[in-house]
C-alpha cells in the first residue's frame, strides 16, 4: 500500500522551516542535470545527519563475515550485527548493551544461501553481490515509529533535496492468515508528516531499524537509472575499458547487449568489489561455505573478463587499487590489506585461467561432434566438475553452454550424481568391502612381471611462493596397468568407465597414516583437453592405485600428466600439521605418558584418539588449545627429513605409533631442525613436536590459523576420541561459542531480576531449553560447551522452580475466585483466563483439594479460537465416570483431543462456541453422576 506525500511535504516544510539545515549536501533543485553528489558526500551526509542532528553514535561497519552466527554465509543486512539486541541476548556487560541511538554504513554481501543475488548480477542495472546499507537504529524505546519517520523524511527532503512529490511511502498492510492487522499507526504517522496504539501485537522491547541502500540512493541523487552509472562504479568501468580494450560501457541489457559485453562489465565491476571487501575482512576463496561462494564469484569474474572482455592475465588484480580508491576512506581495512588482496586475486585468477582454457577447449571440442538438436553429454560436464579446485563448477559449465544455446543432459547428470553418491556410500564401508582393490593374485602378477613399486616421492614436491601461497608441481607418468571395478586387469578402458590406474610414478598422496587421499585429475600428454577425474588413491602392496572415471578411452602405455586438487591437499596439510601440534599439546598438558591411539583427517575436520584414564576437564581442553595457538602464532618452520630408522629409536620424547615404519623413515619436527631434534643431548624432542610420519605437512605452522577441539567421546575404557577444526572453521567455532556465552549471560541476568509473571517465566524457561539445544549441537569449543552446559542446567532448575512458584500462586488466586462464584455442590464447570495448560491443571487440582466431593472441568480460551481443557473427578463417584472420558467428550466436541487417567485429564480443542462446550461438559457429567 502506498500514499503520495506531496501535500504532506508542504506541511512538513513549514514545520521545519526554522530548523538549521545540514550543509553537507544542501538543498538543490531536482533537475535533469543536477550537480553531482559524490558517493562519499552522500554517505557522509547520512552519518553526519544522524550524529550531529539527532545524537546518534556512529559505529564502524561489522565484518562481512558473520561473527558467531552460523546461520549466515555473509552479513547480508545492516541489522545483522545488532541481532543480540533484537533477540534480547546481548551480554549486559558488553559495549553493545549500552547502545541507544546508533548509525552506520554496513558492508553487506548477498551471495549463496537463501538470499543470493549472484545469478542476477550483470543481467540488470541494479543487482549487486556487495552493497552498502545506510542504517539508523533506536534500541530500548529510545525513539519509535514517529521519530524514525520524521527523521527519514527530513533526511530525504531537506538534506538530500529529493522533491516530496516524487516520494512514495509503503506500510504493512496486515496478514489475515497470521492474525495480524494493518500497521495503521505507521500509516497515520506518515500522513501526519505529509500527509495511538496500533493493533499489531506489541514487542517486548521497542526497537527501530531504519535503512536504505547507498547504491540505489546514489542513483536517485545523481540522476541516473542505473546504480552502475554512479561514481561508485564509473571509475571501475573506466578502468575495465582501459585495461581490456573492449568497447566502452553503454549500459545495455538483454537482447540489446550484443555479445553480453555490458553484462560482463557489470559482473566484473561488482565481483571485484565483493572480492576485495571479503578478503579484507578475512574471507578468502576456499573449499566450503562462504569461501566456496567467494571462489565461485572469482571464477565468474575471471570468465567474463577473459572470454567476453578479452582481458589479459592478471587483469582482476589490477582493479583492486580502483576499489580501494572508491571505498578505502569509508572502510580503512581495504587500504591496510590492498597488496594482500591484489596478490591473492591474481594468484587465484592465474590458477583458474588454465583450467578455464582447458574447459573451454573441452566444451568446444565436444560441441563440434554434436548435431544441432543433441544435448551436451552429461559425462563430459561431470568430468569437468569432478576435478576439484582446478575444475569447473557445474553451474559455470551450464552458463557457458547457455551462452552457446546448448542444453545440458540434465537427466544424465542426475543419474551420474546418484551413481557417485552410491559409490561414496560404498567407500564409507570397511576397506575389505570396498571395490577397486588389488587382489593377492593381481599383486602376485605384478611382482612376477618385475613391476617396481610406484614412485610416489613427487607428492612431497611443493614450495612456498613469496606471497605465502603454496606451489604444487604437476607430474608426468606412464600407465602401467588398468583395472575394472571388480579388479580385473585390462589393457584399455572406455568412455564413462570407472577404473583403477597403476602408474610408474605419482604426485597423489594415497590414503595412509590417517591422512585422506588426494583427489584431482589427469590428462593424456598431447591431449590436455580431456580430463580424467581421480577420486582417490590408495596403497596396495607398495603400488598406488588411482580411482578414476574415463570420459574417453585410455590404454596401457599412455603418457599422462597428473594434477592434484590443490585446495584439498592444502586442507589436508593444514590438518595434519595441526594433528601433530595437538598430539604434542596433549602430552604437555597431561604428561609424557599420554599416547596416541590413531587419527584421521581431511580438509574439513580431524579426529584424534588418545589413551587417557579420565575425560579431559574443561581447563585441560582449554590449555591444550592454548598450547597449539602459541605454536601457530609463532609461525614456526616445519622441518622434514629422511633418516635411518635406527637413529630414531633412542630419542627421548620422539612420538611414533605402534606400526611398521620404512627405513629410512621421515621425521617431522616443528621449530627445530631434524638433526638437532634427533640429538639425544638436546632434549629438543621433549619441548616441541617431533614425530615419525609419512604424511604431507605445511612448511610453516602459521597457516594452521587456529585449532579448536569441538567434541569428545569415550571409545572404550581408557581411550577418548577428540574432534577438532582449524583455520576459518576454528575461528567461527570460537565466535559461535562467544555468542552463545553472551546469550547464557543475558539469560542469567534476566533470571536474576526475577519475574512476577508466569508467562514471562515460561518464556525464559523455553529460552533456556533453546539455548541448551544450541549449546549441545553447535560447532564450538568443547571446553566452553561443557561450562555452558553446567551453567544452563543450574539456570533451568532455577527457572522451573520460579515457574512452579508463580503458577502455584496464580492458581491459588483463580481457585479462590472460582470458589466464591460456585456454591458447594458435586460439579464445577467454568472458564478460566490463563495462558498455560500447566496453570489450568493446578487450578483444577487446588479446587478438588479445597472441595474433595466436587468434580471439576475448566476451559481456558486462547487466541485464534484455541481452547485448553483440564478436569478431575471426585473420589467416590461412579466407576463409569472417568476424567479421561469426560475430557475426551468435551474436546471431541471442539474438534480436539484429550489424554489422562481415570482421575485427572487434560486436552485441547478449537471452538468459537464456548457455551456449547461448557454445556457438553455439564450434560456429560450429570448423566454420569
Amino acid at each position: 500500500m502506498a500514499v503520495s506525500m506531496a501535500a504532506a511535504a508542504r506541511r512538513l516544510r513549514r514545520a521545519v522551516r526554522r530548523s538549521p539545515l545540514l550543509r553537507c549536501l544542501g538543498r538543490r533543485p531536482f533537475s535533469s542535470e543536477p550537480p553531482p553528489a559524490s558517493a562519499t558526500a552522500v554517505r557522509d551526509a547520512f552519518l553526519n545527519f544522524f550524529r550531529d542532528r539527532h545524537g546518534h553514535r556512529l559505529v564502524p561497519s561489522a565484518s562481512v563475515r558473520p561473527r558467531g552466527d552460523p546461520s549466515l554465509l555473509f552479513v547480508n543486512a545492516g541489522m545483522n550485527q545488532f541481532k543480540p539486541i533484537f533477540l534480547g541476548t546481548v551480554d549486559p556487560r558488553s559495549e553493545m548493551a549500552g547502545f541507544r541511538r546508533v548509525a552506520n554504513s554496513q558492508k553487506c554481501v548477498r551471495a549463496g544461501g537463501r538470499h543470493s543475488d549472484l545469478e542476477d548480477v550483470g543481467r540488470d542495472l541494479s543487482h549487486h553481490t556487495f552493497f552498502e546499507m545506510l542504517g539508523n537504529w533506536a534500541f530500548g524505546g529510545e525513539y519509535f515509529k514517529e521519530e524514525a519517520c520524521s527523521m527519514a523524511w527530513e533526511l530525504l527532503t531537506r538534506v538530500y533535496g529529493i522533491p516530496a512529490d516524487r516520494l512514495w511511502v509503503s506500510y504493512f498492510g496486515g496478514d489475515a492468515k497470521a492474525g495480524l492487522d494493518p500497521d495503521l499507526e505507521s500509516r497515520d504517522i506518515w500522513l501526519s508528516l505529509g500527509e495511538a496504539d496500533g493493533s499489531l501485537q506489541p514487542l517486548p522491547q521497542r526497537h527501530v531499524d531504519t535503512g536504505m541502500g547507498l547504491e540505489r540512493l546514489l542513483a536517485v541523487l545523481q540522476g541516473t537509472r542505473s546504480t552502475y552509472d554512479t561514481d561508485l562504479f564509473s571509475p571501475l568501468l573506466n578502468a575495465i575499458h582501459q585495461g581490456c580494450g573492449a568497447p566502452p560501457y553503454s549500459g545495455r541489457v538483454g537482447a540489446a547487449d550484443e555479445g553480453r559485453t555490458d553484462m560482463a562489465y557489470r559482473v566484473v565491476a561488482d565481483h571485484i568489489r565483493t572480492l576485495s571487501v571479503c578478503i579484507a575482512d578475512g574471507v578468502c576463496p576456499g573449499m566450503s561455505g562462504a569461501p566456496l561462494v567467494l571462489r565461485q564469484i572469482l571464477r565468474r569474474a575471471v570468465r567474463f573478463s577473459t572470454e567476453v572482455l578479452r582481458a589479459p592475465p592478471g587483469f582482476l588484480g589490477s582493479l583492486v587499487p580502483v576499489v580501494v580508491e572508491t571505498l578505502g576512506d569509508a572502510y580503512p581495512e581495504l587500504q591496510k590489506h590492498s597488496a594482500q588482496i591484489a596478490n591473492l586475486v591474481s594468484e587465484d585468477e592465474a590458477a583458474f585461467l588454465a583450467s578455464l582454457q582447458r574447459g573451454r577447449h573441452i566444451i568446444d571440442r565436444t560441441l563440434r561432434r554434436l548435431g544441432p538438436s543433441d544435448l551436451f553429454p552429461a559425462e563430459v560436464a561431470w568430468s569437468l566438475s569432478l576435478s576439484g579446485s582446478l575444475g569447473l563448477p557445474l553451474d559455470l559449465v551450464e552458463l557457458m553452454l547457455e551462452e552457446k544455446g546448448v542444453q545440458l543432459d540434465s537427466a544424465g547428470l542426475a543419474r551420474l550424481a546418484q551413481e557417485e553418491a552410491q559409490h561414496r556410500s560404498r567407500q564409507a564401508k570397511p576397506a575389505e568391502e570396498q571395490g577397486l582393490q588389488l587382489s593377492v593374485h593381481a599383486l602376485g602378477e605384478l611382482q612376477r612381471r618385475g613391476v617396481p613399486p610406484t614412485n610416489d616421492s613427487p607428492k612431497y614436491s611443493y614450495s612456498l611462493r613469496p606471497s605465502g601461497g603454496y606451489e604444487f608441481g604437476a607430474c608426468e607418468a606412464q600407465v602401467l596397468q588398468l583395472y575394472t571395478e571388480d579388479g580385473t586387469a585390462v589393457a584399455s578402458v572406455g568412455k564413462g568407465q570407472r577404473c583403477g590406474l597403476l602408474l610408474d610414478k605419482t604426485n597423489f598422496y594415497a590414503e595412509q597414516g590417517g591422512q585422506a587421499s588426494d583427489r584431482g585429475y589427469l590428462v593424456r600428454v598431447g591431449q590436455e583437453d580431456v580430463l580424467f577425474p581421480v577420486a582417490r588413491a590408495q596403497v596396495c602392496g607398495g603400488f598406488i592405485l588411482h580411482e578414476a572415471v574415463a570420459p574417453e578411452s585410455l590404454k596401457v602405455g599412455d603418457q599422462v600428466q597428473l594434477h592434484i586438487d590443490e585446495a584439498w591437499r592444502l586442507g589436508c596439510m593444514e590438518k595434519h600439521t595441526a594433528t601433530h601440534l595437538l598430539n604434542w599439546a596433549l602430552r604437555r598438558a597431561l604428561g609424557p605418558g599420554t599416547e596416541q591411539r590413531g587419527s584421521h583427517l581431511n580438509p574439513e575436520r580431524l579426529r584424534f584418539d588418545v589413551a587417557i584414564q579420565a575425560p579431559l576437564t574443561p581447563e585441560q581442553l582449554r590449555a591444550v588449545e592454548g598450547t597449539v595457538q602459541e605454536a601457530v602464532g609463532q609461525d614456526e618452520a616445519v622441518y622434514v627429513e629422511e633418516v635411518a630408522l635406527a637413529r630414531t629409536t633412542r630419542v627421548p620424547g620422539l612420538r611414533s605409533l605402534d606400526e611398521v615404519y620404512p627405513d629410512p623413515v621421515r621425521v617431522v619436527s616443528v621449530g627445530v631442525p631434524v638433526a638437532d631434534a634427533l640429538d639425544p643431548a638436546s632434549q629438543a624432542a621433549l619441548q616441541t613436536s617431533v614425530e615419525l610420519c609419512c604424511g604431507t605437512h605445511l612448511l610453516r605452522t602459521g597457516a594452521v590459523g587456529d585449532l579448536v577441539i569441538t567434541g569428545e567421546r569415550q571409545l572404550s575404557r581408557g581411550t577418548t576420541r577428540l574432534l577438532a577444526v582449524t583455520g576459518e572453521q576454528a575461528q567461527q567455532a570460537r565466535e559461535v561459542g562467544h555468542a552463545l556465552a553472551q546469550e547464557v549471560e543475558a539469560a542469567t541476568e534476566r533470571l536474576s531480576r526475577g519475574s512476577q509473571d508466569a508467562l514471562e517465566a515460561q518464556r525464559l524457561s523455553k529460552d533456556m531449553g533453546r539455548l541448551t539445544d544450541a549449546v549441545d549441537t553447535a560447532l564450538m569449543p568443547q571446553w566452553q560447551r561443557r561450562e555452558l552446559q553446567a551453567s544452563l542446567k543450574v539456570l533451568q532448575r532455577r527457572a522451573n522452580t520460579a515457574i512452579r512458584k508463580l503458577e502455584t500462586g496464580q492458581a491459588a488466586q483463580k481457585t479462590q475466585e472460582l470458589l466464591q462464584r460456585h456454591s458447594e455442590g458435586p460439579l464445577i464447570v467454568d472458564t478460566v483466563s490463563t495462558e498455560s495448560l500447566s496453570v489450568l491443571v493446578k487450578v483444577v487440582r487446588q479446587l478438588c483439594e479445597r472441595a474433595p466431593r466436587t468434580s471439576v472441568l475448566l476451559l481456558s480460551p486462547q487466541p485464534l479460537g484455541h481452547v485448553l481443557c483440564a478436569c478431575q473427578v471426585a473420589q467416590g463417584t461412579t466407576p463409569a465416570f472417568t476424567a479421561e472420558a469426560w475430557a475426551l467428550a468435551v474436546c471431541s466436541h471442539m474438534g480436539g483431543k484429550a489424554w489422562g487417567s481415570q482421575v485427572v485429564a487434560q486436552g485441547t480443542g478449537t471452538t468459537a462456541d464456548l457455551e456449547g462446550a461448557l454445556s457438553t461438559a455439564r450434560t456429560y457429567a450429570l448423566n454420569q453422576l
